[in-house]
């Protein structure tokens, strides 16, 4: 009978034939692809949000935002993308001189400002939608509050989330990977991806959505009026959701997220994969 996966060895080698491309693509390309991927992500924000920002059990809430989420994955492995958080799984062609820590810098710094670009592309979109008026501005509150407290994260917490939330995401590339078909590659991301929005972890792309909506949303004052009676959001907390605090998140979780996507998942994975070991 024929095998509808792959072994965890043909993963990895698959995923590194993969990403022997990335680091030579043109400087063009990789932009393009890196903003695909950021608009990506930011669409299962903004849906996974629209879907859960009425919902007061936090739980329930995650929960029915882990199904959606899981989308903006799906969408970059099916129709292309170049996702950061993704990317730092080409440290694996580095271990096996297949790659060059040179192309892999180049690589992760210019698909993370691209994957800024498509993310603040479909926050503007959603602010001249005008969807965060969604109950009454209800959904514009929720954004004041998912940002203001993605800023009060301290930087162990940052760092420690986003090890965890790139562990579950590079291995949900892997899985996908697995798979030989598109059903089975439908499930094989959505579970760590769920299980990643369920725990709450932090995601850099993610948040490039997240905080820049929660900005932005901040200027309108009945979104603010809303916040401040129902999640009780300060004035002290309202002031400091700008732009230059939101490095508070973005430097420890971007931290995170190599280190999980690096040294977590693709170290070990290679040595046990690829390693030649003496007996």
């Amino acid at each position: 009978m024929e095998n509808h996966f792959n072994t965890p060895s043909e993963i990895i080698e698959l995923n590194m034939k993969a990403c022997e491309g990335k680091t030579s693509l043109p400087l063009g390309k990789m932009i393009l692809l890196g903003i695909m991927a950021g608009a990506f992500i930011a669409l299962g924000g903004a849906t996974s949000n629209t879907a859960a920002h009425a919902i007061e059990n936090v739980g329930i809430a995650r929960a029915l935002a882990g199904v959606i989420f899981p989308v903006g994955l799906m969408l970059i492995v099916f129709l292309g993308g170049e996702l950061f958080t993704g990317n730092c799984l080409i440290i694996m062609n580095v271990f096996a001189e297949r790659a060059t820590c040179r192309g892999l810098i180049r690589n992760l710094f210019i698909v993370y400002f691209s994957n800024f670009i498509g993310a603040f592309l479909v926050d503007l979109l959603i602010i001249f939608s005008g969807n965060l008026n969604y109950s009454d501005g209800l959904l514009g509150a929720y954004s004041i509050k998912i940002a203001v407290g993605k800023l009060a994260i301290t930087p162990l917490q940052g760092i420690s989330s986003g090890i965890l939330c790139n562990i579950l995401v590079c291995l949900a590339v892997l899985m996908a990977t697995s798979a030989k078909d598109i059903i089975g590659k439908v499930w094989a991301i959505f579970f760590p991806i769920c299980a990643f929005v369920v725990g709450g972890f932090e995601h850099c792309v993610a948040n490039m959505f997240y905080i820049p909506i929660g900005i932005m949303a901040a200027a309108n004052p009945v979104y603010v009026t809303k916040a401040q009676e129902i999640y009780h959001i300060s004035s002290e907390q309202l002031n400091g959701l700008n732009a230059l605090n939101s490095l508070q998140n973005f430097l420890p979780v971007t931290i995170g997220n190599i280190i999980g996507g690096m040294f977590f998942v693709s170290l070990p994975l290679y040595l046990i994969h690829k390693k030649k070991w003496q007996s």
